[in-house]
């Protein structure tokens, strides 16, 4: 089974089993990491799965939407690797990339 390292606000490492075609959130989510809020459920309306995708990941994923730049330009706490867990789908090219939760703000 796929999987990915997810680092929780503590510094704690759990590996995710993930599935192709489904959003980070949502896999974060299943696998009982309750700190990813995703208020929204994924519409990109709130920017409370915020998350830094390492630089290996950051290569394997889609550009990021003018949508998502805007929530994520209200975070004091973006930089290079911020993207909103719910706007990233897993693939297969993902594999054993290192997902931080981004902390609260």
């Amino acid at each position: 089974m796929p999987e990915f390292t997810v680092i929780t606000r503590d510094g704690e490492s759990h590996s995710v089993e993930a599935q192709d075609g489904r959003s980070l959130m949502e896999l974060i989510r299943d696998a009982g990491l309750d700190e990813l809020e995703a208020l929204c459920g994924g519409s990109c309306s709130c920017a409370t799965c915020h998350v830094y995708i390492d630089a290996d990941g950051q290569t394997s994923i889609p550009a990021i939407s003018d949508g998502e730049e805007d929530l994520l330009d209200g975070s004091e706490f973006r930089h290079d690797e911020s993207r909103l867990s719910c706007q990233v789908q897993y693939n297969k090219a993902l594999q054993g990339i290192i997902v931080k939760i981004a902390p609260e703000g």
